[in-house]
């Protein structure tokens, strides 16, 4: 399941530019809790230019929980992800 995710500009190393805000949400309490929690290491995937036509990319983390974790998390966590108010921050 998708746990964060937000977006870059344009440029030239996406993995390298992503490596920060990726560090900042594994030490804010959602992202301490899923490393904690998840069953396997988290993943980033990084994509080109959004549905939305954003030029740039998007950077999500997935990660798979047990079924109890993974409802912990959408009722803790899940309106910040889906917000459009947080969903994009790269704090």
């Amino acid at each position: 399941m998708i746990v964060h995710r937000f977006r870059m500009g344009d440029v030239e190393d996406a993995q390298l530019y992503a490596a920060g805000p990726i560090i900042m949400w594994q030490q804010s309490e959602a992202g301490a809790w899923v490393m904690e929690h998840a069953l396997q290491t988290p993943v980033f995937k990084t994509g080109i230019n959004s549905p939305d036509g954003y030029i740039g990319y998007t950077v999500t983390i997935e990660a798979d929980f047990a079924p109890e974790d993974e409802v912990y998390f959408h009722l803790r966590w899940g309106d910040e992800l889906v917000s459009h108010r947080n969903d994009w921050d790269t704090h």
